[in-house]
């Protein structure tokens, strides 16, 4: 496919994926207002009503786009991603509002429910998204056989499992993680593998007005959803140490949020917080 080919595919890509994730927010709007919108009801960081069913929008149309821009030995494993890292998302976004579940937030909440004898929501979601990032590792990998093919599956696994982890820690704020989102996705167009994420770029500049003008919020379903994808595109770089480089930096910020939070970082941080705050409503 030459360069203007390649180039258009993605753009119609990614209005695909803006087009689908609009007409996604219209049917979520219709529900919100219904007696079966009620459970994704929120207050959001400000005490101002929003809609956790932005998320749903936002994976079902970053899913499907991704699968048809992703190449042939990538589709698979970006339906199985996009899919259950979304429904497991959404699983814990209304059974992680239960007030028993109210204390079992990040890794050490999920870890002392299960010291006493419970399983958590947010475990529930750690293990599928764990588990289709296995599943990923295994139809995008190497036929080859060797300890270069098992690292590299376990690379696939982490980058795919972190991502969505990392993306949705980012969701603290109005726009933050589709901001992040959609400017990764820009980051990674480039490549064969690029159109894998041209689709979900259109959906997240899609959601983010209405995740701006606090209407809608993407919760775990949208955010983990968005990022198991980007974390696909970030296995497909062909170089083994650029692949592990990202697997650092992803787990190093995971394990540096249960300690720092993001949110004080940014806001004392010039650029990033600005960058932060374009297009949001005065707190």
């Amino acid at each position: 496919m030459t360069g203007g080919a390649a180039g258009s595919r993605r753009l119609l890509l990614a209005l695909a994926g803006a087009g689908t994730a609009r007409a996604a927010l219209v049917g979520a709007r219709v529900l919100t207002e219904r007696p079966a919108g009620a459970p994704w009801r929120r207050s959001n960081y400000a005490g101002r009503p929003v809609t956790l069913l932005g998320g749903p929008a936002l994976a079902l149309s970053a899913t499907a786009t991704a699968v048809l821009g992703a190449p042939p030995g990538t589709r698979a494993a970006a339906a199985v991603v996009g899919t259950v890292s979304g429904l497991v998302g959404g699983y814990d976004d209304l059974a992680g509002a239960r007030p028993e579940q109210a204390r079992d937030k990040g890794l050490a909440g999920h870890l002392r429910a299960l010291r006493e004898g419970r399983v958590s929501a947010g475990a529930v979601k750690v293990a599928g998204i764990g588990a289709a990032a296995a599943v990923a590792a295994l139809l995008t990998r190497d036929r080859a056989q060797g300890a270069g093919t098992v690292v590299d599956a376990v690379v696939t696994t982490g980058l795919v499992a972190g991502g969505a982890n990392l993306l949705n820690l980012l969701d603290l704020r109005p726009g933050r993680a589709a901001k992040v989102g959609a400017i990764a996705a820009a980051a990674a167009l480039g490549g064969p593998s690029g159109s894998l994420v041209s689709g979900p770029l259109g959906a997240s500049l899609a959601v983010l007005p209405d995740d701006l003008g606090e209407r809608i919020m993407l919760g775990d379903c949208g955010a983990n959803a968005l990022g198991s994808l980007l974390g696909l595109r970030l296995a497909a770089m062909p170089h083994r140490g650029a692949r592990a480089t990202a697997l650092a930096v992803i787990t190093g910020l995971t394990l540096a949020s249960e300690k720092v939070s993001f949110t004080k970082v940014i806001e004392a941080t010039p650029g990033l917080r600005e960058l932060d705050r374009l297009g949001r409503l005065p707190s």
